[in-house]
């Protein structure tokens, strides 16, 4: 199987990691971490006239077509360079849920805005108890005349705070953990009866914990089937879950680059300890988790197309077990090599492990998804 990239893909990680070394260095995401929301509306409209937030939008709909590949190429790019703007919860999520379930009428709403920067979204999803189990949910939508009520509570929406769209999952009908009664709203972020409480995650993104309290919307806002949304909602995350590994890659390979070059420079009795050989082990040690952290990125960016939802879950969880412990291990041995300066604000390699201790809780830690695969039998 040929794993090269095409010419097309070339130039497109060339041109996003030309951009991110013009404008992202780590001083400057300082800076846009300040800003409203978190992130940058400057840097959001240059990736928008780049065209990247068109890329996984049919052509008919005004994007370029692109797949998983090419999402995967820029969401490495995004992690080497701890990039903090929502392509994630708006590219990734919000156009997943679009693509795959949108009505043409939704797809005309609300793709051209994503496509032109102005609208972001954010994916309401989890709940107080919920844990990592998607279709365990307790807000609720109820039908009222030609529309739907929403109400309940959501927590750690990223960018909750300034996003312009909602997607929210709530309940239809059935128990709390039923599969089925379960549909995907797209709720203005402004709407009557929504209250949000804003802060910081630990890897310097924003969030809210979002109420709703009686929030009426329209029949148009439901996604698709209302009371069948579930395999949607796994479709969606699934995707959003490899473009995570794609990201967590980056961190890896921009932790093990940063590290080489510490032991190389850092001098202990009079010489360089990466002269030292334990400490050429450790690297070592980190390259191969590294590597292996690759091939299972690649493996979930191809499973994310798969048809078969059986097959991409497992692909899909496999590879999040692989990240999160080579995330893990990467991450406590590039802050290990620092020593103290690794766990400064001023050091990225400190921030770069922040992100990928959050990555790894992101839509189930690697003992979740290693219990997944467990329960189904297997990869084999």
């Amino acid at each position: 199987m040929d794993f090269d990239l095409s010419e097309e893909q070339r130039l497109l990680k060339e041109s996003i990691e030309r951009l991110l070394s013009d404008s992202y260095d780590f001083d400057q995401r300082k800076k846009y971490l300040r800003e409203k929301g978190g992130w940058s509306s400057a840097i959001w409209n240059r990736l928008a006239e780049q065209g990247l937030l068109a890329l996984p939008f049919a052509e008919h709909d005004g994007g370029f077509g692109a797949g998983a590949v090419e999402t995967m190429i820029v969401m490495e790019a995004f992690g080497r360079a701890l990039v903090a703007e929502p392509f994630l919860p708006t590219v990734v999520v919000g156009g997943g849920f679009l693509r795959h379930g949108g009505s043409a009428a939704q797809k005309a709403a609300h793709i051209p805005s994503i496509i032109d920067g102005s609208n972001t979204f954010a994916f309401a999803q989890l709940e107080k108890n919920s844990r990592y189990d998607l279709y365990d949910v307790t807000t609720s939508a109820k039908k009222k005349g030609g529309g739907w009520v929403i109400s309940g509570e959501k927590f750690v929406v990223i960018n909750g705070e300034s996003a312009n769209t909602l997607i929210v999952t709530a309940r239809t009908k059935a128990k709390q953990r039923d599969k089925a009664g379960i549909g995907v709203f797209l709720v203005p972020a402004n709407a009557k009866g929504i209250s949000k409480k804003y802060y910081p995650t630990q890897d310097g993104l924003r969030a809210a914990d979002i109420t709703f309290t009686g929030v009426e919307v329209g029949n148009d806002a439901a996604v698709d089937d209302p009371e069948n949304g579930l395999p949607l909602i796994e479709r969606v995350v699934d995707e959003a879950r490899a473009a995570l590994c794609a990201e967590a890659v980056g961190l890896m390979d921009e932790s093990l680059k940063a590290t080489i070059e510490y032991l190389k420079t850092r001098k202990q009795f009079g010489v360089p300890i990466g002269s030292f050989q334990s400490l050429q082990h450790r690297a070592a040690d980190m390259f191969v988790a590294l590597e292996q952290a690759k091939s299972m990125s690649m493996f979930a960016t191809m499973a994310a197309g798969f048809d078969d939802a059986s097959q991409r879950s497992e692909a899909v969880a496999a590879a999040k077990v692989q990240i999160g412990r080579s995330a893990t291990f990467i991450g406590q041995q590039s802050i290990q090599l620092h020593g103290g300066i690794g766990m400064t604000m001023e050091a990225k390699i400190g921030h770069c492990f922040k992100r990928l201790t959050m990555i790894e809780k992101t839509l189930g830690d690697a003992d979740c998804h290693l219990r997944r695969i467990s329960e189904s039998g297997g990869l084999l």
